[in-house]
C-alpha cells in the first residue's frame, strides 16, 4: 500500500487518483471513508481517528493508494510500503486556501502547520525515514507531481527527503505577513 498525505491544499485530491491510475492501484480517501461510516462530527467536521483506525484494519487491501490529512494518525506503519508526504511552499497555499474558501482562521493554522511541517513530522515519526518521502508541489500540475510520487515510490526512491520552509521565512516582517488574516 502507498500512503499520500500532506496539509490540507497540498494536492493530495488532485495527485493520488492518477498516480493509483498509473499504478494499477485502488485509491482510497481517508475524508471519505470516515464520512461513510459516519465518523465525521456535525458543525466542527472532526473525524474520530481511533475509530477511522479501527475500521482500516479491516477494510484496506494491499494495491491502494491511500490519500489524506489523517493517514499518520490512523494507518499503521505495518500498512504501508512507503508514504509521500506532499509539500507546498506557505505563501502559495495560502493562496490556494483562500481561493477554495476556507475561512481566515482555518487559513493561518494550515499555512503554520505547512511552514513547520507539522503532517511531514508525525509522519516521518510514525512510518520512519526509509518508508517516508517528500514532493514538492509548489510550481507543478497535478500530472506532474503524481509522475514524481512514482518516481519517489519507485524501486530506488530518490528525491528530496526533507523540505524545510523555515529557511525562506528567516525574518519577523515574512513571517507575520504569512500569518496574517488580512491577505
Amino acid at each position: 500500500m502507498l500512503g499520500i498525505t500532506g496539509t490540507p491544499g497540498t494536492g493530495k485530491k488532485s495527485i493520488a487518483p492518477i498516480v493509483a491510475e498509473r499504478l494499477g492501484m485502488r485509491c482510497v480517501c481517508l475524508n471519505d471513508l470516515a464520512e461513510s461510516y459516519g465518523l465525521v462530527s456535525g458543525k466542527s467536521g472532526v473525524v474520530s481517528t481511533q475509530k477511522l483506525r479501527a475500521k482500516l484494519h479491516r477494510y484496506l487491501p494491499e494495491k491502494t493508494v491511500v490519500y489524506g490529512h489523517l493517514l499518520p494518525y490512523v494507518v499503521p506503519p505495518g500498512s504501508v510500503s512507503m508514504v509521500v508526504v506532499l509539500r507546498c511552499e506557505p505563501g502559495v497555499l495560502k493562496e490556494r486556501l483562500r481561493l477554495r474558501g476556507y475561512p481566515p482562521q482555518k487559513i493561518v493554522e494550515n499555512v503554520e502547520a505547512e511552514l513547520i511541517g507539522v503532517v511531514s513530522s508525525d509522519t516521518f515519526d510514525t512510518y520512519g525515514r526509509a518508508k517516508t518521502w517528500e514532493v514538492d508541489t509548489t510550481g507543478a500540475s497535478p500530472i506532474e507531481s503524481a509522475s514524481a510520487v512514482i518516481e519517489v515510490a519507485g524501486p530506488k526512491p530518490g528525491g528530496v527527503q526533507r523540505i524545510d520552509w523555515t529557511l525562506d521565512y528567516n525574518s519577523g516582517t515574512k513571517l507575520r505577513l504569512l500569518l496574517s488574516t488580512a491577505g
